[in-house]
């Protein structure tokens, strides 16, 4: 029974509030029609106060406000479970243990930090350690730094800065770490950014994602030559990018050897808890330091990251900041403390063995399949998962790309990564949206270039993944990859049909993933540049809506929003049933299409222009004649109207019809005379693209008809090309006018023979009708 009331309405509390905000989460797609008003200028402080419920229902619109109705996927927050209301329980109760007094509070953080402290170094094998608790993840190196500092320097807490200046503390980092790392601690430690260096990766031998051991020897030997002092070695187990491990063995004995203190980081550490654990990890425990970040290895929210090291000074501690006398900065660990309680033992190392186990199960299926290539440090347990898609080159293709190779090699090459780079990146980006459970993202490593990670530590346990994620990721992945190759393949195809053509230009985009990049070049004499580029806008613009009317399954788009090129018709991706003379073709007729129609409105409009100033003067003569013939008695008003009441004037109205398709200026007395408006010369076709091309039913536009494939069987497939056949062979239907056209050239035997047949015909139906009906048609044959 909870005998405090203030726990027991804190644990209730904390339940109300975490229920009010998940339900509305569940009802925010529900209510799309309810909009709430945020309010992000602020407003006075209200004098009487609000209540819990008012408050978090601001903080309830505030995180479920107007972003979910801007975006068309809506935002879903991290699932907190038991677990989860654990750790945001500990911040409130640290704020509530803060109150007691003194002694109590002294009693209570010292527990809390021992046992913490003693299960974390028990379930990840680090003896005799203590624990600092940070929330950033990088404090806890600039800690260790500070403390090695105090340690290597006996004057450095007296004479400060002054005693570096007489030996150079260099840290060494890897060029796979973190990115930024280096400078952070050369920026909180007050030191130049030349006691940092960075430490090459192999070159020749062993992964090209750890630390050069050799390399690493000789550049301390040099330093300590030059009079600096090897201070820290930063190494990884996982490397932030392609998760691999240092060798920790060797580099624990290098730094051994030059009085160095090692420190390590990286995903891999959590594997030190599961029964099996791999040599080049297991060394990890021998190391002086590690920063563990439970929080997303176990799913927990607002956790703090802990640094685990080993250190007889407590004096030295406390000057470097590991330690602190002050009670309340010992209550970080509460929220840990909880959380690892809830979950026991057991329960963290399940979470971290699921993990392993779905990286297992990525990798199996991606052994099994072509064109991936996946770069792992063990194949029997890796943690990380990197691989990117890559198409090897045929026996022929070799040799034509070894001849090319011999002239260009830069430039092919670099050209080369950079279109996988590009296709990888799509690859990435089109997984993570499908299966946004698996947690997979788009990593840039320095060889292997741009590919895709799967990094359950990282993810799994946040965002709850599970077998089948991994499955459908597998199966999303086997879907796209025909579309890359045959994209691929048919890229050279589409940029040689393009250059061949009048009237396109291909552009080289190589930061485009799809099949490449078009404009259509519009001539034109005009010297104003302005006016050519609107026009070409204008051209390419109407092109692209034509082009996205039709019934295809490609996409086209103006491109990216930044750094695209302008003008210019992007096509996406595509299958291997493409025809890529018929699309190339298309997409010129359209063009041409569109040009013309501009040039025919261009001209339309001057012919219309000039013709109205003609009419304008004809229109004036033709008064100035009319006054003449009418004469001058008949211009004075009352005179005028009695003469033309004794003696009309008959004048046919004259005026000017403007025929626009001929382009003259026409007389409008056969209007009134016949009573209808002459149509004049027949207007000139528009033009349509030649390109027609009769397709199957149900075949879309721009694919070729494969009669081998599972849409249509060869039967199928040879009666509708028979159809096709005899629909081309059929004669057109004829208009009533053209009925007879044909008759015309018969033989006069033969238009004899018709015409007697008809008259016997005739009076033979005629005899056989009634009366009316006989004369009805006599008069018919009269018309």
């Amino acid at each position: 029974k909870m005998v405090d009331p203030t726990l027991a309405e804190m644990g209730k509390n904390l339940n109300e509030a975490m229920k009010m905000l998940e339900d509305n989460q569940r009802k925010v797609e529900e209510e799309n029609e309810k909009k709430y008003a945020r309010k992000d200028i602020p407003g006075p402080l209200q004098g009487s106060g609000q209540d819990m419920v008012s408050i978090l229902q601001l903080v309830q619109n505030l995180m479920h406000g107007e972003e979910e109705e801007e975006t068309s996927q809506s935002y879903r927050l991290q699932n907190v479970g038991e677990q989860g209301h654990m750790a945001l329980l500990g911040h409130s109760l640290a704020a509530y243990i803060s109150v007691l007094d003194r002694e109590r509070l002294r009693k209570l953080t010292t527990r809390i930090l021992s046992d913490t402290t003693l299960w974390l170094c028990r379930l990840f094998r680090y003896e005799n350690g203590s624990a600092y608790y940070h929330e950033d993840d990088r404090e806890g190196l600039l800690k260790i730094c500070r403390l090695v500092i105090h340690t290597r320097y006996d004057d450095y807490t007296i004479e400060g800065f002054h005693v570096l200046c007489s030996k150079q503390p260099v840290i060494y980092i890897s060029s796979a770490a973190r990115t930024g790392l280096g400078q952070a601690l050369c920026n909180q430690l007050g030191l130049p950014l030349s006691c940092m260096c960075r430490v090459p990766c192999n070159t020749m031998f062993g992964s090209q994602h750890q630390m050069d051991v050799a390399l690493l020897d000789r550049v301390i030997k040099d330093d300590v030559e030059s009079g600096k002092l090897p201070l820290l070695l930063v190494a990884n187990a996982g490397t932030p990018g392609a998760g691999h491990t240092d060798k920790l063995g060797r580099l624990k004995e290098l730094c051994e050897q030059y009085n160095m203190w090692l420190h390590v980081e990286g995903v891999n550490l959590a594997t030190l808890a599961l029964g099996y654990v791999s040599s080049s990890v297991l060394a990890a425990t021998k190391c002086d330091s590690m920063t563990l970040t439970l929080g997303s290895w176990l799913g927990l929210p607002a956790v703090p990251a802990v640094t685990l090291y080993r250190h007889e000074d407590p004096s030295l501690s406390l000057a470097a900041g590991l330690t602190s006398s002050q009670p309340v900065e010992k209550l970080r660990a509460l929220p840990l403390w909880l959380s690892l309680q809830y979950l026991g033992h057991d329960g963290i190392v399940e979470r971290i063995k699921h993990a392993s186990q779905l990286s297992q199960r990525l990798l199996e299926n991606l052994k099994n399949l072509d064109f991936i290539k996946t770069s792992v440090e063990d194949e029997l347990s890796s943690p990380v998962v990197v691989f990117k898609f890559f198409q090897e080159y045929s026996t022929r293709d070799q040799t034509s790309h070894a001849a090319q190779a011999s002239t260009i090699q830069h430039p092919i090459i670099s050209n080369e990564r950079h279109i996988y780079d590009t296709f990888n990146q799509w690859l990435g980006e089109q997984l993570a949206q499908l299966v946004p459970a698996s947690g997979v993202d788009v990593v840039e490593l320095e060889d292997e270039g741009t590919c895709v990670r799967f990094s359950p530590l990282m993810t799994s346990a946040v965002l709850g993944t599970e077998i089948q994620d991994i499955d459908q990721l597998v199966d999303c992945l086997k879907m796209k990859i025909p579309v890359l190759t045959s994209t691929l393949q048919l890229r050279e195809e589409f940029e040689q049909e393009v250059r061949r053509t009048v009237g396109l230009v291909y552009i080289e985009d190589l930061g485009w993933p799809g099949l490449g990049v078009v404009r259509y070049n519009y001539h034109s004499d005009e010297k104003n540049d302005d006016k050519q580029q609107k026009e070409l806008e204008k051209i390419n613009t109407e092109l692209l809506k034509k082009l996205n009317e039709l019934e295809s399954d490609l996409t086209f788009s103006l491109g990216p929003e930044f750094g695209g090129q302008k003008n210019c018709v992007y096509i996406g991706m595509v299958t291997e049933d493409l025809d890529v003379s018929e699309l190339v073709e298309t997409i010129a007729a359209t063009g041409r299409e569109i040009e013309e129609n501009s040039r025919l409105l261009e001209n339309m409009t001057e012919v219309v222009r000039k013709g109205i100033q003609e009419a304008q003067l004809q229109l004036q003569k033709a008064n100035e004649e009319r006054l003449l013939e009418e004469g001058l008695l008949r211009q004075i008003p009352v005179v005028g109207s009695v003469l033309n009441w004794f003696s009309p004037f008959q004048a046919s109205p004259k005026g000017r019809t403007f025929n626009l398709t001929a382009g003259s200026l026409e007389s409008t007395e056969s209007t009134y005379v016949s009573k209808a408006q002459g149509t004049g010369t027949t207007p000139p076709p528009t033009p349509t693209s030649s390109l027609a091309k009769q397709r199957l039913p149900g075949q879309k536009a721009f694919k070729r008809s494969l009669r081998s494939s599972d849409g249509f069987s060869e039967t199928s497939s040879i009666s509708h090309c028979d159809d096709l056949e005899k629909m081309d062979q059929r004669p057109p239907a004829l208009s009533p006018s053209q009925e007879h056209g044909p008759l015309e050239t018969e033989k006069p035997e033969e238009q004899k023979e018709v015409a007697q047949a008809q008259t016997n015909t005739e009076d033979t139906h005629s005899d056989k009708l009634p009366p009316d009906c006989a004369k009805g048609e006599e008069q018919g044959s009269e018309r």
